[in-house]
């Protein structure tokens, strides 16, 4: 019997595997189904890699190109023949707010036409890659100037622009007054929204970062500025909607986003700026300050209250509010209709337009 045993044994055993059971195929069999199941997922895992790697590298020499053909700071102009015809001497030059692209500073100084273009030609500034440098910002401007034989310029100042304009209006008169160059007169400037000073920017916290990071040395990749816009963004998202907040996030990942040492640079600007530094430095520049008191951004009290206190003969209003607009802060790209509106209050108080000839009927047409 037990020689018998061994020999059914033996025949219930694969040979060759003399201790593999059926529980042991069992598991080896799924071993094996596992094993194609994770060859078929690895394929398809390395082909989607594959070609979002793809994808993101073509991203990347995209931005790469774009963003090398964007390192000298230039004047974006809009076409409007009408407005060159009528105001050959004038234009009015945009200064663009934090993180602002060169297509978006010209979609805003186009959407603001039905105002601003009664009163000069359309053009902004499109800050280099490179950083934010505001000796190559008043080449640009006097470039084009030159170029265009302007001898009138008006400053409209988008959020931080607004500090921006006001520094180049000083050294542009202070340019004219120690050379005698024939450099264009600054006649008015708007400030949408800017902060005068750094504590007027509601959550330092998020500059201060930014800052320390490029005092330090640090600059932030390309490659992350997905999580850095979002969050921001996120924080901020009282202020904006889903879509908004989305939009606004894709649109800086574009190749055709701001450098992110533009960005960096440009918050180190704000952290810095003071502008007691330019009180009594304006001459005869009329001034105007329109913000929305419900913007989370910047304290639109405190920011009205220093730009009155800094500039107390060049402020002509200030009391004009763009309540209602969404976002709150700066959004003439946004609410184009509502800021016209707006502007079309304040520029009759910065740049009154001469008198019809014959009266008020004389002259019309």
């Amino acid at each position: 019997m037990p020689s018998a045993r061994m020999s059914s044994d033996s025949t219930e055993r694969p040979q060759g595997n003399p201790g593999l059971d059926e529980g042991g195929i069992r598991r080896l069999a799924a071993m094996l189904r596992s094993a194609e199941h994770l060859q078929r997922v690895s394929r398809r895992a390395f082909l989607s890699g594959s070609i979002t790697a793809g994808l993101l590298a073509a991203d990347m020499l995209t931005t790469r190109v774009i963003q090398s053909q964007r390192r000298q700071t230039v004047v974006l102009t809009a076409n409007d023949d009408d407005a060159k015809r009528r105001f050959p001497g004038t234009s009015w030059v945009l200064f663009p707010g934090y993180k602002t692209s060169w297509e978006e500073a010209q979609l805003i100084i186009t959407l603001l036409a039905p105002s601003l273009g009664d009163r000069g030609q359309l053009a902004a500034v499109g800050y280099s890659n490179d950083g934010l440098d505001i000796d190559q910002v008043i080449a640009a401007i006097l470039g084009y100037a030159n170029e265009n034989r302007l001898t009138e310029l008006h400053f409209y100042g988008h959020s931080f622009g607004g500090m921006l304009a006001v520094e180049v209006a000083s050294r542009l008169l202070e340019l004219a007054a120690s050379t005698g160059a024939n450099v264009p007169r600054v006649g008015a400037i708007v400030l949408d929204s800017s902060p005068a000073s750094k504590y007027d920017v509601k959550d330092l916290t998020w500059f201060e970062g930014v800052v320390d990071l490029y005092e330090l040395g640090f600059r932030v990749p390309s490659v992350l500025r997905g999580g850095y816009e979002l969050g921001e963004r996120i924080i901020n998202k009282h202020e904006r909607t889903w879509r908004q907040v989305l939009d606004q996030t894709l649109e800086q990942l574009t190749p055709l986003a701001p450098s992110s040492v533009l960005i960096q640079t440009e918050s180190q600007y704000i952290y810095d700026w003071e502008g007691t530094r330019f009180e009594g430095e304006l001459g005869q520049i009329q001034m105007g300050f329109i913000g929305n008191p419900g913007d989370q951004t910047v304290d639109y009290d405190s920011a009205r209250a220093r730009w009155q206190q800094y500039f107390p003969d060049n402020l002509v209003s200030s009391s004009l509010q763009t309540s209602g607009a969404f976002p709150a802060h700066a959004s003439p790209q946004w609410n184009s209709a509502l800021y016209n509106n707006v502007l079309g209050k304040l520029l009759p108080l910065l740049l009154p337009l001469p008198r019809p000839v014959g009266g008020a009927g004389g002259g019309a047409g």
